[in-house]
């Protein structure tokens, strides 16, 4: 009896422990839990579109049921060349997304798990062909439009429900063939710059109380090399601005730092403009706490990165290629700074990064497939 005892004893103990095993193994396959969403602008000929993606607590993007979502305007279905066609409001509860094909700007409300919904009906973007948006903390909007006969940079209010509200003798003028490829807001709200591309020329200005622009002396400001495109405000100094230089051939690309005046006048900082030894750096992104600048080569599908020193001078650290990153159009970090997500236009793919300081790892799991229609560009991430 005793020895059966044990024998069922020993039996109990192995059951358990294949229980657990079992348990381990159901937990170890289980899908990494959603923490947030990653949107792209679809940039669809016809009915506009954003693609939205589930993004996990491990960094990897797995497309979100019923995407992509239709969002009422038109796209153009080619490339844009622009940083910033879709952004999210200060308080992420709305996405605004440019209409390249309709010369309109669409407004969704991001509802439960993500979904985009369109707020009323796509607003007329005060000129033709906008391609970049910029939101302040205030709620201020502008728009960059390049088409012909309405190349401009419009202003706009959104107010708390959502809806685009124009700004009475906000649009400002800029000479057509310009190209605009980024316009955006320091993180103050109180200079806007934006990137003249075929012109090699940088915009700045002042915004007054009201909403509108007033231009800087001496404004437009010749760029440091070809192909001004990229540009972000360092997120830890509202005086510092850094733009990507994309035209100057193989090989010859740049990033350029500047101190922008409270007045917004630009002055070159340290050695600008710092090499990079890579091809058509376009997309600017800089980690949160402003240590580290990430400039996404088009051309030569891989990413640089640069220490950002206290000056605001930059310290070029190397560059990490992408499994997949032909024809980049634009890289955004997540919340945490955990992961740094860049859209492949021409190839149709979202890639993620895993960043630690200034190094970058591509996931595992990377990169995750874009529907095949329009032509994907801009991406915000939440």
């Amino acid at each position: 009896m005793r020895k059966h005892a044990v024998l069922v004893a020993g039996t109990s103990v192995v059951a358990a422990g294949i229980s657990l095993a079992v348990a381990a193994s159901a937990h170890a396959d289980a899908p990494s839990p959603v923490v947030g969403h990653a949107y792209v602008n679809g940039n669809t000929a016809g009915v506009n579109t954003v693609d939205v993606l589930d993004r996990h607590a491990d960094g990897s993007l797995t497309p979100t049921p019923g995407s992509p979502f239709a969002i009422g305007g038109a796209g153009l279905g080619a490339g844009l060349g622009s940083q910033g066609a879709i952004q999210a409001s200060p308080d992420g509860r709305f996405l605004l997304a440019v209409d390249a094909g309709s010369n309109e700007i669409s407004v969704l409300r991001l509802g439960r798990n993500g979904v985009p919904t369109l707020v009323g009906q796509p607003v007329p973007s005060g000129g033709v062909e906008p391609v970049s948006i910029t939101v302040s903390q205030a709620g201020l909007v502008y728009v960059a439009n390049i088409g012909a006969g309405g190349s401009n940079y419009t202003g706009f209010r959104l107010n708390p429900i959502g809806k685009l509200i124009p700004i009475p003798s906000s649009t400002v003028a800029v000479p057509e063939g310009s190209a605009v490829g980024d316009v955006l807001f320091n993180s103050t709200g109180d200079r806007l710059v934006g990137t003249r591309d075929n012109t090699s020329l940088i915009d700045s200005f002042t915004v007054a109380g009201n909403g509108r622009l007033t231009a800087a002396p001496g404004s437009p400001f010749p760029a440091e090399s070809f192909g001004p495109i990229g540009s972000e405000f360092r997120p830890t100094n509202p005086s510092q601005l850094f733009v990507s230089n994309a035209h100057a051939g193989a090989n010859n690309g740049t990033v350029s730092a500047f101190n922008v005046s409270r007045a917004g006048v630009l002055t070159s900082i340290g050695a600008s403009p710092y090499p990079d030894g890579q091809t058509a750096p376009c997309w600017v992104e800089i980690t949160h706490d402003g240590k580290y600048l990430f400039v996404v080569n088009t051309a030569s599908a891989n990413v640089s990165r640069y220490l950002i020193n206290d000056d605001g001078s930059l310290t070029l650290l190397g560059a990490t290629a992408f499994i997949d990153g032909a024809g980049a159009v634009d890289a955004r970090l997540s919340p945490d700074g955990g992961t740094l997500s860049v859209t492949g236009g021409s190839s149709h793919v979202v890639s993620t990064f895993s960043v630690h300081d200034g190094d970058l790892t591509e996931l595992p799991n990377s990169p995750v497939a874009l529907p095949p229609a329009g032509s994907p560009t801009g991406l915000v991430v939440q």
